[in-house]
């Protein structure tokens, strides 16, 4: 016989934070594929919101997109039961796995898509293309893979713990992965490639990341039960409507220019290539969690932090060292809606069936 306790505590009503969290959480890949559409058709707002704009009262510029990314981060860091990441760090199995993951797939995956395309009537043999998709997949975690990690049942401290040592890191494994890869390029990418990783070494990455990141697990540790629980209630709502936002702002700029000059078959290229590597990111680290026989939410973060990459970072970087070629945005903007629906397919397998409730 059921407990009346137990009872009066099912009948009791979920607050709405709860509510609109569950709520965000079940539309969270139809809401990333509209941004993408609002950003082809409608990308005015992105772009204004793009620019920094001055704060009133205060002296300084608010930039939403690296906003909405320590949003996202925050939020993550905030979710952290400290206890649960020191036992990570104790038994630190899944980092050293997806570190080494980090460095591997990429080394495996573009010679063999470089390869593919030496038989395709391009001059350059894609070089363009691969130049872009070298700069996705050298880049940290993607700080979004939280969020999808939150939004299925997967190893939380795991992800943020990748998210953090593949940033910490990146002043090593990029220019390392950049300066490995770059022979596969011709036509002057290779040089462009490498005034690209000068460019990754400059530190940003770790401020906008880690910081945040150690923001939301200091006040995980110091703050009272009570106001950590109200905390939670706004940040992660406001963090599950701020992951599509960044999404809108980020693909705003590249896909107007798409639609003002359409190519049909660079389009084609962009998402054959980006589809490519994103699926055999993705495959190969459900094959490594497998082999290392994880637990079901460690072994769905680890193959979502192997197929998520920064294509944030990734634009910007090819924005700075490429601005005549900004064609080479699309196989990054495909990268990232593509990372964003391989991560829902990987988050509704980690869910289990639950039965009904009576």
């Amino acid at each position: 016989m059921t407990p009346p306790t137990a009872v009066r505590r099912t009948a009791e009503p979920r607050p709405r934070t709860e509510r609109a969290t569950t709520w965000l959480r079940a539309r969270l890949g139809r809401a990333v594929v509209l941004a993408y559409i609002a950003a082809l058709f409608a990308p005015g707002p992105g772009l204004w919101l793009r620019e920094p704009h001055p704060l009133p009262a205060a002296h300084l510029a608010l930039n939403t997109g690296p906003f909405l990314l320590c949003l996202l981060l925050f939020s993550a860091g905030l979710q952290v039961r400290l206890r649960a990441l020191g036992r990570l760090v104790r038994r630190p199995r899944v980092l050293v796995a997806g570190l080494a993951l980090h460095l591997a797939i990429p080394l495996a995956v573009v010679p063999f898509v470089a390869h593919l395309l030496r038989y395709t009537p391009d001059s350059d043999g894609g070089s363009g293309l691969l130049t872009a998709m070298i700069l996705t997949v050298a880049m940290p975690v993607a700080a979004g893979a939280t969020v999808w990690t939150d939004t299925g049942d997967g190893d939380q401290p795991a992800m943020v713990g990748l998210v953090l040592i593949s940033t910490l890191a990146s002043p090593l494994t990029t220019p390392f992965l950049l300066g490995t890869l770059a022979p596969l390029l011709s036509g002057g990418y290779g040089h462009a490639l490498a005034a690209s990783g000068r460019v990754a070494q400059d530190g940003f990455a770790l401020t906008s990341v880690v910081l945040p990141c150690a923001a939301g697990l200091v006040g995980s540790l110091v703050l009272p039960a009570q106001w950590h629980g109200r905390l939670l209630g706004t940040i992660v709502p406001a963090a599950l409507a701020g992951s599509p936002a960044l999404t809108y702002v980020n693909a705003s700029g590249a896909l107007s220019s798409v639609l003002a000059r359409p190519r049909p078959l660079l389009i084609a290229a962009a998402l054959g290539v980006a589809a490519l590597i994103c699926g055999l990111s993705f495959a190969l680290g459900r094959i490594a969690a497998r082999a290392l026989r994880l637990e079901a939410g460690t072994a769905s973060s680890l193959t979502l932090a192997c197929g998520m990459n920064n294509s944030s970072a990734s634009a910007v970087l090819i924005t700075t060292s490429l601005p005549g070629k900004p064609h080479l945005l699309l196989p990054v903007l495909a990268y990232g809606l593509l990372q964003k629906t391989a991560a829902s397919l990987v988050v509704a397998r980690s869910q289990p069936v639950r039965p009904p409730q009576s």
